[in-house]
């Protein structure tokens, strides 16, 4: 496989794109460390792109405390919006295809309707906005490149809702959770491997894709699930977003359609349960 960089690869998608490499045995996947690698600071990252002359680069790096972005703008901006410039433009001067990720938040998510990459991008938080601007970015300065819209991470790595409920559902004998924002749970470890999926097939596909899990949950539903799943005891109770206020506003449905990456890669995607017991008992 040809020379692929990995920037952020200390977040839980860096963690699973070096677990399904080290799985499939794929050489040439490199994931400097941030202090090397850093997508606000050019020089470092000219000297990576010197380094290792990638191919393929997969962006990993973003800001994604959705409630703290609120209140620090200039912060998310530049983490989601001008480090993704940043690795744009030299992918572009390296000749590398760019793998960007992003949100399902870039969408307002009022229409209960799986959303296609088409639809019009309209924000209604500061996380997804300046994810939309990365997107942006990336379209304008490249050709090359393939942004992935992905929604609900989570994983056996870093911090994400799956590892939050098994911590607070050990702790507590009862626990509310959001029942009214609905969309799809997805396992970083089957993004990860589409990413590397599309990259061994050396596509031409380019553009904007989805990728999730199949199927739709709540928080609540992806909440009882987790505790099923891992047989822990505690009381659930559904409740709407208005009973439990968050500084950033969320997308009411966000549910994406698929169809685009699964007929372009030929590829199945996993039920979102099916792949959360496969975490869990890797937990």
């Amino acid at each position: 496989m040809s020379t692929i960089v990995v920037f952020g690869a200390s977040g839980q998608l860096g963690h699973s794109l070096k677990a399904v490499a080290e799985a499939k045995g794929i050489n040439g996947i490199h994931f400097p460390p941030e202090n090397e690698a850093n997508i606000l600071d050019q020089v470092a990252l000219r000297k990576v792109f010197e380094t290792y002359q990638p191919a393929w680069c997969i962006n990993c790096a973003a800001y994604t405390a959705v409630d703290k972005a609120e209140d620090d703008v200039e912060k998310a901006r530049a983490i989601n919006k001008t480090g993704v410039e940043n690795i744009a433009l030299l992918s572009k001067e390296f000749g590398a295809v760019l793998v960007h990720t992003s949100t399902d938040f870039v969408f307002k998510g009022d229409v209960p309707v799986p959303l296609v990459e088409d639809d019009i991008a309209e924000p209604v938080n500061i996380y997804g906005l300046t994810k939309l601007e990365g997107e942006q970015a990336v379209e304008a300065i490249l050709d090359k490149y393939f942004t992935i819209r992905t929604s609900w991470l989570y994983s056996e790595y870093g911090n994400n809702f799956v590892k939050t409920m098994l911590k607070l559902g050990a702790e507590r004998h009862e626990l509310k959770i959001v029942a009214d924002q609905v969309g799809t749970p997805t396992y970083a470890l089957d993004l990860a491997a589409v990413i590397l999926h599309i990259i061994a097939q050396n596509s031409d596909a380019f553009g904007t894709y989805h990728y999730s899990n199949e199927g739709v949950a709540s928080w609540y539903d992806f909440a009882k699930a987790i505790f099923e799943i891992s047989d822990t005891k505690v009381k659930t109770l559904p409740i709407r977003s208005s009973a439990y206020p968050t500084r950033a506003v969320r997308p009411s449905y966000s549910v994406m359609d698929k169809s685009k990456i699964k007929q372009n890669f030929n590829i199945e995607i996993p039920y979102w349960r099916d792949s959360l017991i496969t975490c869990i008992n890797k937990l």
